[in-house]
C-alpha cells in the first residue's frame, strides 16, 4: 500500500532512531552508575523489598523473577551494550522482525528497571522514554520506508508532552498567565545550569517575552503539527528551537532532548532512501493493531488534559505505552536548600567542626558554579530538591541517606562530589539545616565571586548518630 509509507522521512528516521538510541544509553548508564546506593540490596530503598510487597502485574519487571546487585548491574550494562549497537546502526543490518526485536530490547529492559525504581525513577520522562521507545519499535529499518501511522502517532505524543505541558501552565500558576513566573523560575528550578544565573538577570521584560513565546509554543504550534508541509517542519524547527533554549537555562535531565528528538522524526530532512519493495502484509497488520491499540488508549491522557484537575507526569497502565505530560504547574518564589554536614566530634554542639558534603548537582557552596549534566540524570540531586520543598518528599529514604553517611558507605558516596571525611573515619554525627539560597547580583558577584547567598532558616535534622545496635554487617 503505498498510503502506507513516507519515504520523504527517511532521514528523520534515521536521526530519530540514532537520537533516541543515544538516550536510551544515558538512561541505562545512569542506573548502572547510581542503582546500588538508591535501589541495590544495601540501597535505601532496596528493589527486594518493593518486589516482595508489589506484585507483578502492577509493576511488570524482570527483577520479580531474581534481584542481586550482580544481576540488576549485569542488566543494566547489557542495555548499554543494546544502546550502543543500537547508536551504531546495527538495526539496519538485519531484517526487518530482527530489527523491531532489537529496538524491543531496551524497551523491555528499561521497563524493568523504570517499574521497581520507585521514588528514584518517578519522573514524567522515565514514562516518555518508554512510551518513545515502543513507538520506535515499529518504525522499521532500511528495509522500508517509514510508515506514515507510526510517524503521526510519533506527532501525536509530541502534541501531549507540549500541549499538555502548556495547560498545566495556564490552569496552574496565576504567574504563568501574568508572564511574571521567569522572574523566579531560573533561580528556583530544581538544577540550574552553568548559564541560569546570566539566564536570572535578563531584563523583566525579555523575561515577559520568553512566557509569551512558551505559551505559543505549547498552546499554539502543537496543532501545526498535523497540518501540511512545510507548515508543520516549521512547528517542528519552532519547537526544537525552544527546547534547546531550555537545554541551555537548567538541568532537566533528558526531558528536552527527548523533546528534540520527537520533533526531528516530524521533519522532511535532505535525503531519500533507496527503492525498496513493498511492506510485508504481516507488517502492516502488527503496525495498525499497535496504533489501534495506542488510539484506543488516548482517550485517558486527552481526558486529563480537558480536566479542570489535570494531572502532571501520570502514567495510566504498568507498561506506560500512552502517558500524560506537564511540570511546572506551580513556580517556587524563593529557593531552599537542604544543607548535610557531618562531625567527628563525640558531643555535636554548635561549635563543634561540622563539615558540609558537597553534592555534584545541587547547590551547596555559595562560590562553586553550577555545572551542565543534562541529558544524565542526577537522582540523588533532583529527589534533594524536593526534599527542602516539603520533609513529606524525604520520608521515604532521607533517614536511610544519613545512615549511609554515619557509615561511609562507598556506593552511597560515590553520588556525592565530595566525603568531608576519611573512608575509614567516618563522622560520629551528621545533621542537615535548611537555607534559603538566592542568586548574587552582578555587582556581589564581582566582589565576592560568589553565584549564591545563602541565609539559614531553620533545623531540617537534628544532629544523629548511628546506633551501634542499627549497625549493618
Amino acid at each position: 500500500m503505498e498510503w502506507f509509507t513516507a519515504p520523504e522521512y527517511w532521514t528523520g528516521r534515521l536521526v530519530f532512531q540514532r537520537g533516541l538510541a543515544v538516550l536510551y544509553l544515558v538512561a541505562f548508564l545512569g542506573a548502572a552508575l547510581q542503582f546500588r546506593a538508591l535501589i541495590g540490596e544495601r540501597g535505601m530503598l532496596p528493589v527486594s523489598r518493593f518486589v516482595a510487597r508489589v506484585p507483578f502485574r502492577r509493576s511488570p519487571s524482570v527483577f520479580h523473577l531474581h534481584c542481586s546487585d550482580r544481576f540488576f548491574a549485569a542488566w543494566a550494562w547489557t542495555g548499554c551494550a543494546v544502546s550502543v549497537a543500537l547508536v551504531a546502526g546495527l538495526d539496519n543490518r538485519l531484517p526487518l522482525w530482527g530489527g523491531m526485536l532489537l529496538w524491543l530490547v531496551p524497551w523491555v529492559m528499561y521497563l524493568s528497571i523504570v517499574n521497581v525504581g520507585q521514588t528514584w525513577y518517578g519522573f514524567g520522562w522515565e514514562s516518555l522514554l518508554l512510551e518513545t521507545g515502543f513507538l520506535a519499535v515499529f518504525l522499521g529499518n532500511d528495509e522500508i520506508a517509514p510508515p506514515v501511522v507510526v510517524l503521526f502517532l510519533l506527532r501525536w505524543l509530541l502534541f501531549r508532552v507540549e500541549f499538555g505541558a502548556g495547560l498545566i501552565k495556564m490552569r496552574g500558576d496565576a504567574c504563568w498567565r501574568k508572564l511574571t513566573c521567569l522572574d523566579h523560575h531560573h533561580e528556583t528550578q530544581p538544577m540550574p545550569g552553568p548559564l541560569s544565573w546570566f539566564f536570572h538577570h535578563l531584563p523583566k521584560p525579555f523575561h515577559r517575552v520568553e512566557v509569551a513565546a512558551n505559551h505559543v509554543t505549547q498552546l499554539v504550534v502543537p496543532f501545526l503539527l498535523f497540518t501540511p508541509r512545510p507548515v508543520a517542519t516549521a512547528a517542528a524547527c519552532l519547537m526544537i528551537v525552544t527546547q534547546l533554549w531550555l537545554v541551555l537555562s537548567g538541568n532537566f535531565a533528558w526531558l528536552n532532548w527527548i523533546t528534540i528528538v520527537l520533533a526531528l522524526s516530524a521533519l522532511e530532512l535532505p535525503g531519500r532512501g533507496p527503492d525498496v519493495p513493498g511492506t510485508p502484509l504481516w507488517y502492516e497488520v502488527l503496525v495498525l493493531t499497535a496504533a489501534v491499540l495506542l488510539v484506543g488508549l488516548s482517550h485517558r491522557p486527552v481526558r486529563n488534559m480537558m480536566s479542570r484537575h489535570q494531572s502532571m507526569n501520570r502514567s495510566y497502565d504498568p507498561l506506560h505505552l500512552v502517558n500524560t505530560y506537564g511540570a511546572f504547574g506551580s513556580v517556587s518564589r524563593t529557593r531552599y536548600e537542604v544543607v548535610v554536614e557531618g562531625t567527628a566530634d563525640r558531643t555535636p554542639r554548635e561549635d563543634a567542626g561540622w563539615r558540609e558534603y558537597g553534592f555534584r548537582g545541587k547547590p551547596g557552596d555559595p562560590h562553586r558554579w553550577p555545572r551542565q549534566f543534562a541529558p544524565y540524570h542526577l537522582r540523588l540531586d533532583w529527589m534533594m530538591w524536593f526534599a527542602a520543598l516539603s520533609p513529606a518528599y524525604a520520608e521515604p529514604w532521607f533517614g536511610g541517606f544519613v545512615e549511609r553517611l554515619l557509615e561511609n558507605d562507598r556506593d552511597t558516596l560515590r553520588l556525592l562530589r565530595h566525603c568531608p571525611f576519611p573512608l575509614d573515619a567516618p563522622p560520629r554525627h551528621v545533621r542537615a539545616r535548611l537555607y534559603r539560597y538566592r542568586y548574587t547580583t552582578w555587582r556581589e558577584l564581582r566582589e565576592t565571586g560568589a553565584c549564591w547567598e545563602r541565609t539559614y532558616v531553620r533545623e531540617f535534622l537534628p544532629p544523629t548518630r548511628l546506633d551501634a545496635a542499627a549497625q549493618r554487617p
